[in-house]
């Protein structure tokens, strides 16, 4: 359906005050009809492509910005979405967030988001009521623990809404992406000669935690490894420093697997404190890839991930979950997200695979 909104915009041409532009004013300019300016507004594919750019020049000439509020009247869609965050600041959700952005904005959505101070089910319900009073077409959800979801379904929110990293409730591949890395990351320690592997996990419930915690015990099982219950950790750099000064008390091991680079970066610190020495004694592999990774002394052997790639993997996906209109969605199918490790100097073979 043609929509076409008259009355939205400024013009300022050298007047000593602005006034509103209205859809006639870019058609006067354009020398076109408004029905016209109306059709390359709601990209009609019939205009051709010289009229398309008199009409685009003739906006940006007058300031022309077309009302979000007001088409969303007519053609019962806001053209925005929401997203539920979990957690702020950190490298991961800040890119993704920011890829999440860029892939709705160049299809023609805007991207509103709140954050969940904690995860109460008031908290929770409060940030989707905060979204929905904004008419969002269907919400992502970045926020990693599974109670989230719970609370989620208790609501029976009335709209599309998927988790970044939930098989359950989301897109199944991208929680796949998790345990693929997680395997990686043990299989190049294994690899190398080591046997007796230690996991820093990361807090329990948290989705991601648990898929590099699966990944990471499937594969000491096909290597017919022994396991260890892991260590649960809190994501932070401090935490990776303390377990690493405990762990040194007793070194019956010769790798870990931290769940993310914060808290392996915080091992190799605290190994060094103590005089453990990395990688000769101990090997550490993260996850993640933050641009400090590469800074670490020694470098971080980590699992990197495409954050982008994931954003825009997921915008695509909830755009097809609401059924967006002349949405084009099939590009990222052929996009190659799997995780990859990048090797670097903390790892090595255990002293005894030397000899």
């Amino acid at each position: 359906m043609n929509v076409h909104i008259e009355g939205e915009g400024t013009v300022s041409a050298g007047e000593e005050k602005a006034r509103s532009a209205s859809i006639r004013d870019v058609a006067r300019a354009a020398d076109v009809s408004y029905q016209t300016v109306s059709r390359v507004l709601n990209g009609h594919p019939s205009i051709r492509p010289e009229t398309k750019q008199r009409v685009l020049d003739a906006m940006a000439d007058l300031k022309y910005r077309p009302n979000q509020a007001a088409r969303a009247l007519v053609t019962s869609r806001s053209q925005t979405l929401g997203v539920v965050l979990g957690s702020r600041g950190e490298y991961g959700p800040s890119s993704s967030l920011a890829a999440l952005e860029d892939a709705a904005r160049e299809r023609g959505y805007w991207v509103n988001s709140a954050y969940l101070r904690d995860t109460r089910p008031e908290t929770i319900a409060a940030a989707v009521e905060h979204l929905r009073r904004q008419s969002v077409e269907g919400i992502i959800v970045h926020a990693p623990q599974v109670r989230v979801f719970d609370v989620l379904a208790e609501l029976d929110v009335d709209i599309p809404y998927l988790g970044l990293h939930s098989a359950e409730r989301g897109i199944a591949e991208l929680a796949d992406d998790q345990v693929r890395g997680a395997r990686l990351a043990t299989e190049h320690l294994i690899g190398l000669g080591h046997a007796e592997i230690v996991h820093l996990a990361g807090p329990q419930d948290w989705i991601e935690a648990e898929s590099r915690m699966q990944g990471y015990l499937h594969a000491l099982s096909d290597a017919d490894l022994p396991t260890r219950p892991p260590i649960l950790g809190d994501w932070t750099a401090d935490f990776g420093y303390h377990a690493a000064v405990e762990l040194s008390r007793r070194l019956d091991f010769t790798a870990v697997f931290a769940a993310n680079d914060a808290m392996a970066l915080g091992m190799i610190h605290g190994f060094r404190a103590v005089g453990v020495d990395v990688p000769r004694q101990v090997s550490v592999v993260g996850f993640d890839d933050i641009p400090l990774a590469a800074h670490g002394w020694p470098p971080l052997t980590t699992v990197h991930q495409q954050f982008a790639g994931l954003g825009e993997r997921a915008m695509i996906a909830l755009l097809r979950a609401i059924g967006a209109p002349d949405v084009a969605v099939d590009a990222v199918d052929g996009m190659n997200l799997e995780p990859s490790l990048v090797v670097r100097e903390s790892c090595a073979a255990p002293i005894s695979a030397r000899r």
